[in-house]
């Protein structure tokens, strides 16, 4: 290790992931197959087949009961599915168990809309959380996380201009922060694939731009593949470089975000298509995140 305790301005890319070159992008990564859920009579996800590439930045995209938080929840597995299977590099997720499947949730980090976080614990416990797949149950539960992983979790917060608020409680920061906190916490994880649920539902329009480009910037930078729920069709089109479009818990539109006209957008939304529809920008490049990574 670097020194005798953690430095903040190790880059992060060489702390995690072992150092490994990120994954070549496009091919399929990820494979659900005709994956369904069903709540009693009624289908949230109904036969849902999906492709997904390694290191695309996704967009599920519907109005509100359409069932993108349930096929998210499938895909990592906190919600069994009642029939289908997903598969992740040819390993057949639906199968997993014990160890394996507690592999398969750190390998598949979620973020969600409320953030998850512990609001009494300082924020680098928070993000060492993230750990908990990679350290004993015992050292964790004494905070004996050791310097190598608060190294991690501290270069991880830099990442997200967090760390000036290490030591700071969880539930003392804004939306917007505690955010960041959760998106670091889930890149300390190593995972491949990252799991947004409606992310930014609760933000304001300054923290809203601030938590997608931190999300682009794990994209681009690390070559994560990000699944993101969105209800805002403008921003979906500016971050995602395709879109999936549900309704009544199934895909009606799988393209890029060009494809998607106005009159998709409306079938898509239906009375909602006010609230979240305005003009499309075809020829509008994806944004430069504003944050910078080591």
């Amino acid at each position: 290790m670097h020194g005798s305790g953690p430095d903040c301005h190790i880059p992060v890319r060489e702390l995690l992931y072992g150092g490994r070159e990120r994954p070549q992008r496009g091919s399929v990564m990820l494979e659900l197959v005709s994956l369904t859920k069903r709540f009693g009579e009624r289908a949230a996800v109904e036969k849902v087949s999906l492709t997904i590439g390694k290191g695309s930045f996704v967009g599920v995209i519907g109005r509100s009961g359409a069932g993108k938080s349930t096929l998210l929840r499938m895909i990592n597995r906190l919600s069994e599915p009642t029939d289908g299977r997903i598969v992740c590099d040819g390993v057949d997720v639906t199968a997993l168990s014990g160890q394996s499947l507690r592999d398969w949730r750190a390998d598949c980090a979620m973020i969600f809309q409320q953030f998850n976080l512990a609001g009494r614990l300082d924020v680098l416990t928070n993000v060492l959380m993230g750990r908990l797949n990679k350290v004993s149950t015992a050292r964790a539960l004494l905070g004996a996380w050791g310097s190598e992983n608060r190294a991690i979790a501290l270069s991880a917060l830099e990442q997200f201009d967090m760390a000036a608020f290490a030591h700071q409680r969880a539930e003392s920061l804004s939306g917007g922060q505690q955010q960041r906190v959760a998106i670091a916490r889930a890149l300390v994880q190593e995972p491949r694939l990252m799991l947004a649920d409606e992310p930014i539902a609760s933000l304001d329009p300054r923290n809203t731009k601030i938590v997608m480009d931190a999300l682009l910037r794990i994209n681009r930078h690390f070559g994560i593949t990000v699944m993101c729920n969105l209800h805002s069709l403008d921003i979906a089109r500016t971050y995602c470089d395709r879109l999936i479009g549900m309704s009544a818990g199934k895909v009606v539109f799988d393209g890029v975000p060009s494809a998607l006209t106005e009159d998709v957008a409306r079938d898509l939304y239906g009375l909602e298509a006010s609230g979240v529809i305005e003009s499309p920008r075809p020829e509008a490049a994806r944004p430069e995140p504003v944050l910078a990574v080591a």
